[in-house]
């Protein structure tokens, strides 16, 4: 009897032992195919184009510069304050974990901080709806002029000036509070030393990565059923762009004006898939102007 209970709570754990096997066997294979396709897909490209492209196109960003000044000014500051007042008590805590490393180690989270802090600040006093703006202008110039009159009047002044009108769809959320909650609850990751810094950066480019298309998921009136599937289908490019997008966000002093190259990125990203998708393009390469919220809230129109 007893070696007929054994045998059966025997049979039970090896039972619950395969299962654990088959479902960890499962989730690596899951994460290896989505770092392939990550590393494959060249979505990891767009941020860093956004930079050059934003940089190269001065019709562009000079409606912008007051906003990046000030900006420049808030993130010097928040990123001086926290290294000033925070940086030796977070080497202290650190140092009981990796030691001599602590003082390098600790760099990467205070300035992770810093962007919560920088990223809160600029996105309900100083952005507004500009990186939406830089969107529509960046399609624009691609030829997309049917996708973004899906979303906003478009006007033409003459020549090639185009301007964008009164939004059509509900304004996008100035900044994910899921985001926010998520990054600040994955902050201590980075108390493990490398490999967590890493993890925290992938982890939050898996979950990010989606939401930098959300204005063009909306130009194309997908359903939530239809961005979760491309979501799932773009999983590893989605990854790859958030995790590069999150890293560029660390970088002291400039993160407000990678947070606009972001929006430029994914601007050119989704241009890219709508020209592969064979949408119908119109006079691409014009040179637009961009009049954003924050510096004449009185107009109802953006110029362009």
């Amino acid at each position: 009897m007893a070696s007929s209970q054994t045998r059966q709570r025997t049979s039970k754990l090896q039972s619950h032992a395969d299962t654990i096997t088959e479902s960890a066997k499962r989730q690596v294979k899951e994460v290896g195919d989505t770092a392939q396709d990550a590393l494959t897909s060249g979505a990891w490209a767009y941020p860093l184009l956004g930079v050059y492209y934003l940089a190269t196109h001065p019709a562009l960003i000079k409606p912008l510069l007051p906003t990046l000044f000030k900006g420049v000014l808030i993130s010097a500051g928040v990123v001086a304050g926290l290294f000033f007042f925070t940086y030796l008590p977070q080497v202290a805590v650190l140092a009981f974990v990796s030691g001599p490393l602590a003082f390098v180690l600790a760099v990467p989270l205070l300035l992770s901080e810093a962007y919560v802090v920088v990223i809160f600040l600029t996105r309900t006093l100083l952005v507004g709806q500009a990186g939406t703006d830089l969107f529509d202008a960046v399609l624009l110039q691609k030829g997309h002029l049917a996708l973004v009159e899906q979303g906003r009047q478009v006007n033409s002044s003459g020549g090639k000036t185009k301007i964008l009108g009164t939004l059509l769809a509900k304004p996008l959320s100035k900044f994910s509070t899921d985001n926010m909650v998520r990054y600040v609850l994955t902050l201590p990751l980075n108390l493990i030393p490398v490999v967590g810094t890493v993890f925290f950066l992938g982890y939050n480019g898996l979950k990010a990565g989606p939401g930098y298309h959300a204005r063009y998921f909306q130009l194309k009136g997908y359903d939530k059923e239809k961005r979760q599937a491309i979501i799932h289908k773009r999983r590893g490019a989605y990854t790859a762009f958030g995790t590069v997008a999150t890293a560029l966000n660390l970088i002291p002093v400039v993160s407000v004006f990678l947070t606009f190259t972001t929006s430029v990125g994914a601007a050119l990203w989704a241009a890219e898939l709508e020209g592969k998708g064979k949408t119908t393009a119109s006079a691409a390469g014009e040179e637009i102007e961009v009049l954003l919220p924050s510096t004449d809230k009185s107009s109802a129109k953006k110029e362009l």
